[in-house]
């Protein structure tokens, strides 16, 4: 009855072990590092390309603004003529 209980004991250890294995133990060193380099040069361009959107937004904003009629920036201001009367 012990060795039952043993050999049950290690099928589920072996059974947790398979469970656990993971991509990393099946991959080549090589492919692996190849992987991780390529993961980081995707995130830098991704990186990349949301700076130069925020950049264009930016620019976007300042011609906006360049370009403002008179009348758009009276309508923005906080002056009131009731106060100056």
């Amino acid at each position: 009855m012990a060795k039952k209980k043993a050999q049950k004991r290690l099928s589920e250890k072996n059974k947790q072990n398979e469970d656990n294995i993971s991509v990393l133990d099946h991959l080549d060193q090589n492919v692996y590092a190849k992987l991780k380099e390529k993961q980081l040069q995707l995130k830098r361009e991704a990186d990349q390309q949301k700076e130069a959107e925020e950049e264009r937004k930016r620019e976007e904003r300042r011609q906006r603004e360049k370009n403002k009629s008179f009348e758009e920036l009276l309508g923005e201001s906080d002056l009131d003529w009731r106060k100056f009367k």
